[in-house]
């Protein structure tokens, strides 16, 4: 098992880092090479250089479409119509792996990991990575969806296999629809997809309980700076604390038929839960707080995350954290550096003020990225 001395804080801690990323005709980086050791990362810089490009590069070695949901299409440098490229060296508890994420023109992204071709659920049986995007922080404001989506990548970080039970759901939900859209009245037809809902929706909202149930003691345990959210699912078949049956949910499905075909969609299943939070020390819900106290609810949530993943998997994830300092005072900013080196976890962060990551000091690696006559560039700070 691979071990080092933490940087941060002279804790002995189990790494799990990126130690090399090279990219090729990927978003705005023609040919990049990065060569790093195990301590955080800052990438700072003006807007539009390329540094949420990195962030999101990083992003595609975990399984799912990354922290934009981009196609590989859009991925592609322009106006150069040739494939991309992602080449990472990754130290993970066990293993030094080397990970190669390509798409060539009007191709799907495949994978190789260690020289052989992988499926995306393989990345994530060796690496956690989590991130935190501006996107992110109208979290608590938006619709059910994104929260859905939110509480998803926090169930994969603990499950791998998540992703593609959420996939085999939406897939039988899509048919189930559309056999209502053309007004199709054979029970059996449904029966079969109304059953398949069922087994994939029951595992769904499992998987879910047990993620919001491994946040909630990772938030009680830490004495962390940031304030604690009390977190719950709701919806027409969601339970704060109990799972779903698998055979009720195909019994609701049936009762639901004439009503879900006047509807033209499926009424009930795990996709219509949301994600509720609470602020414990005001006692508020999150949608109510303010822009910064979101904020720091979002990064309670990522460190408690990164906690239980540490426990759980044999080192802290992988975290992507994209103007993390927006919004944030300064003593909020010392805290989140200070519990990201005390957690040993390999922090890549972008901000386009060096001197808002002037805390970190030598804890941490100092670069910045610089738009030079259309070719992004790096340089150490």
């Amino acid at each position: 098992m691979l071990s080092c001395q933490c940087a941060c804080d002279g804790a002995v801690v189990t790494e799990l880092a990126v130690t090399r990323l090279a990219l090729s005709h990927f978003r705005s980086h023609k040919a990049l090479r990065l060569d790093l050791d195990v301590r955080p990362v800052v990438l700072s810089g003006p807007n539009g250089a390329g540094k949420t490009n990195i962030l999101e590069a990083l992003s595609l070695l975990s399984p799912g479409r990354g922290l934009r949901r981009a196609s590989p299409a859009v991925l592609a440098r322009r106006p150069e119509a040739v494939g991309w490229k992602i080449s990472a060296q990754l130290k993970s508890p066990d293993h030094v792996h080397e990970i190669e994420i390509r798409a060539e023109p009007d191709q799907p992204r495949t994978q190789r990991i260690d020289g052989k071709v992988a499926p995306q659920t393989a990345l994530g049986r060796i690496a956690r990575i989590l991130w935190l995007v501006p996107a992110m922080d109208r979290l608590w404001t938006e619709g059910a969806e994104a929260r859905r989506r939110f509480l998803d990548r926090m169930t994969l970080s603990f499950e791998p296999t998540h992703g593609e039970t959420v996939l085999a759901y939406e897939k039988a939900m899509r048919e189930r629809n559309r056999l209502m859209k053309e007004g199709v009245r054979d029970s059996a037809w449904y029966q079969v997809l109304e059953r398949q809902m069922a087994k994939h929706g029951a595992r769904i909202h499992r998987n879910r309980l047990v993620a919001l149930d491994l946040l909630a003691r990772h938030q009680a345990r830490a004495g962390s700076a940031f304030p604690t959210a009390d977190l719950a699912l709701t919806g027409p078949d969601s339970s704060p604390d109990q799972p779903i049956d698998a055979e009720a949910l195909a019994a609701t499905l049936a009762e639901g038929r004439i009503r879900d075909m006047a509807a033209g969609r499926t009424l009930s299943g795990p996709h219509r839960a949301d994600l509720q939070a609470l602020y414990v020390a005001k006692g508020i819900p999150a949608r109510e707080c303010s822009t910064g106290e979101q904020k720091a609810l979002l990064i309670s949530l990522v460190l408690a995350n990164a906690r239980a993943l540490a426990e759980s998997f044999g080192a802290p994830p992988i975290l992507l954290l994209d103007e993390v300092a927006a919004h944030l005072d300064t003593d909020r900013r010392a805290a989140l550096y200070d519990e990201i080196c005390a957690l040993g976890a390999q922090a890549w962060m972008t901000g386009a003020e060096a001197e808002l990551f002037a805390a970190l000091g030598d804890r941490a690696q100092h670069m910045v990225v610089r738009d030079d006559a259309g070719k992004s560039c790096i340089l150490p700070l």
